[in-house]
């Protein structure tokens, strides 16, 4: 597994003119066999403007639920600054923990127990596990961008009132291979809509990942 294993990225921009001042923003993302790719987190990064702070289009605080064993969603999206707040409504104790550059903690999580908020002022991913039970993983991604989304089930995602402009479109997913640079494309924003098609080699999730495997 140690050899890196490049991403296929596949891009295309259709551009549908018109006279509205901002654009919707789509993409479809599926995997080496053509698949749907649910939980591919897409962020747009204009360039030459600063980020804001933290950004009124996303939700600022999420909570990530633990439940048979598992955290749910596998993939949680927040601005940075934005908050997370870790439920136990499991039947077991749960001790939960990140070692990422982005954020570093490490909490106990009895049944039926909601943690305080933390705050994640850095963008990035972390990565989260359970110290009592190894095959419980999840990440957390925190964007600068206000024109982050995810792909739903049928691999789709869509970005209201996008202003025009010259972007990157950077694409994550938790199966692309470790080290590989993510998938990142120029995209010029015009008109009333724009879609963006992008194709992505993924790993096998981990045997053990049994609960998110069939949903990447």
């Amino acid at each position: 597994m140690g050899k890196r294993i490049s991403c296929l990225a596949g891009l295309m921009l259709c551009l549908v003119c018109g006279p509205a001042s901002a654009t919707t923003f789509t993409a479809q993302v599926t995997d080496q066999d053509g698949k749907p790719v649910v939980n591919a987190v897409v962020t747009l990064v204009a360039e030459g403007r600063n980020p804001p702070a933290l950004s009124p289009r996303l939700e600022a605080e999420k909570v990530i639920d633990q439940r048979e064993e598992t955290f749910i969603p596998l993939v949680t999206v927040v601005p940075r600054g934005g908050r997370v707040v870790f439920a136990n409504n499991d039947t077991t104790k749960h001790h939960v923990y990140s070692f990422s550059p982005i954020k570093q903690f490490e909490i106990t999580l009895p049944q039926g127990v909601k943690s305080p908020a933390f705050v994640f002022d850095k963008a990035g991913i972390a990565t989260l596990g359970c110290n009592i039970h190894d095959h419980m993983i999840a990440y957390v991604y925190v964007s600068e961008s206000p024109w982050t989304a995810m792909t739903g089930r049928d691999g789709k995602l869509s970005i209201a009132d996008v202003p025009p402009g010259t972007y990157e479109a950077e694409l994550w997913h938790p199966q692309m291979p470790p080290g590989a640079p993510p998938p990142n494309e120029p995209v010029t924003v015009s008109g009333n809509s724009v879609t963006y098609v992008a194709k992505v080699k993924l790993l096998s999730p981990p045997p053990l990942m049994h609960s998110h495997s069939a949903h990447y």
